[in-house]
């Protein structure tokens, strides 16, 4: 991904709610499938990781994005926003 794409979404994502918290119970299979199934409806989701958790915020991301195979747009304090194209019918559409 071009730093011109990341700020493309990074723009786009200024107005999106977070739709998932990472807490205590850290990051597990059901998880990594929620996001998974957000991202392809979505494309682009943020996720708020809470203090009780046992990640830090860049810690959680490199994971999640290992795991669900997307990119990590942004990290913002307790924030991270979060992007993968659906292979079907992209609703981003970013150019090269």
């Amino acid at each position: 991904m071009t730093s011109k794409q990341r700020a493309k979404l990074r723009g786009m994502a200024n107005s999106l709610e977070t739709i998932l918290q990472i807490g205590k119970g850290g990051i597990n299979e059901n998880t990594c499938k929620t996001i998974e199934q957000a991202l392809l409806a979505r494309e682009l989701i943020k996720i708020r990781v809470l203090e009780n958790s046992l990640y830090t915020a860049k810690e959680a991301a490199a994971e999640i994005a290992e795991a669900v195979g997307c990119d990590v747009v942004q990290v913002v304090g307790t924030r991270i926003t979060l992007y993968k194209p659906n292979p079907e019918k992209p609703v981003i559409v970013l150019e090269d």
